[in-house]
């Protein structure tokens, strides 16, 4: 099924491109959580990081690094918030695999990635170290 990230990359449908190779492409978040929020993107699809072949990560997040190096020159941020929503239990809204880049500034407000979700397990590290590898 085509996704509107298909529709960016064949120009189908318009976006404020920030950077774009062979492999992927960056643009401005439509719905920005701070100035030069951006969506990276293979222009390979797959649907979420674990249906995505390792070189297309490796692409990914090579350009996931170039545009943080150009946003922070640009745009002088302080620091940057990073991550990608996994399925729909982690807020993932377009199927096909995207990072977003989000641009921090000190007295933003913004939280850190333990201010995303608060549901901490009851058992013990240990314990859910014990799950994972018996049952991986």
């Amino acid at each position: 099924m085509e996704t509107i990230f298909d529709k960016i990359i064949s120009k189908e449908i318009p976006a404020a491109i920030i950077y774009e190779d062979n492999s992927t492409m960056a643009f401005l978040d439509v719905h920005p959580c701070s100035i030069g929020h951006t969506v990276v993107i293979p222009k390979k699809r797959s649907a979420n990081i674990m249906d995505t072949d390792d070189e297309t990560l490796a692409e990914l997040f090579r350009t996931v690094k170039k545009v943080t190096k150009k946003l922070k020159k640009a745009l002088k941020a302080d620091g940057f918030s990073i991550g990608l929503n996994q399925e729909k239990a982690g807020g993932q809204t377009v199927d096909h695999i995207h990072v977003h880049v989000i641009p921090r500034f000190e007295g933003d407000k913004g939280g850190n990635m333990h201010t995303i979700i608060k549901n901490p397990p009851k058992e013990g590290l240990a314990k859910v170290a014990e799950i994972i590898e018996k049952n991986s």
